[in-house]
């Protein structure tokens, strides 16, 4: 059985994916970290990790941002690896993500859900097929209306993902409104949509002549990101020094 530290266990996530591993015969949380208390758990609960002394053989983090240098530092330190989970890093902090993915095992992605991953890899087999003949491509991103970002970083990797597979020859337009003119061909429009609470949907479109196929992943509740940090942890055990992702954990 997988062995794993919950870093920031207290947060709404941390205590999501608690639960779930409650569940999970494959993996238990034998420690968690998170300065705040308040909350009941099975686990011994440190400030730090590295105040922790618990072995384990992968942390799972939800924290935020400020918390990850120290996170990552001990990790390298313990080689211990670990699936990233926080957003908003900066792009110091993602370049130190890469230098710490040499001494022990790192796995990120811009989103957890299983889901998500294996529609990005049908996407990219889309994309091969429909844009040579001609069919244009479009992306709607919904989310609820406390999120700041637009477009979501969803929304980018699966654009990202498309154009990967057309030898990255495609722009992204994120607004027609600034242009009067047909769209070109090589070009992803991306839309984002702001409103009530909606956790997250996302349609890639792909038009053609007298034909339109439609691509749709709609998360529900926030557990969908939990489940794959689960599987990720799970996945991550025992790996060698290096960057992983979700497209790792999704093998067909």
């Amino acid at each position: 059985m997988v062995k794993a530290i919950m870093h920031g266990c207290n947060g709404k996530m941390g205590q999501v994916i608690t639960g779930l591993v409650r569940d999970d015969s494959g993996i238990e949380i034998v420690a968690g970290i998170d300065k705040y208390r308040g909350v009941e758990n099975t686990y011994p609960v440190f400030d730090t990790l590295e105040a922790c002394d618990v072995e384990a053989d992968v942390v799972i983090d939800f924290s935020n941002a400020a918390a990850v240098d120290e996170l990552l530092a001990v990790c390298a330190e313990r080689v211990l690896p670990v699936v990233l989970c926080t957003t908003g890093l900066s792009e110091e902090q993602l370049q130190n993500v890469q230098r710490i993915s040499e001494k022990t095992a790192v796995l990120r992605s811009a989103n957890m859900s299983l889901g998500v991953n294996l529609l990005m890899k049908l996407l990219k087999e889309a994309a091969s097929v429909l844009a040579p003949a001609g069919f244009d491509i479009e992306l709607v991103e919904k989310h609820h209306n406390l999120k700041v970002d637009a477009p979501s970083g969803t929304a980018i990797a699966m654009a990202d993902s498309i154009n990967e597979a057309l030898d990255n020859e495609y722009v992204y337009n994120y607004d027609r409104s600034k242009e009067r003119k047909k769209r070109e061909k090589k070009e992803i429009g991306i839309v984002a949509v702001r409103g009530g609470t909606i956790v997250g949907q996302h349609d890639v479109i792909f038009a053609g002549a007298d034909e339109v196929i439609e691509f749709q992943h709609t998360a529900y509740s926030k557990a969908v990101f939990g489940k794959g940090a689960v599987e990720a942890a799970k996945f991550l055990a025992g790996k060698p020094a290096g960057r992983y992702d979700m497209s790792d954990v999704i093998q067909f």
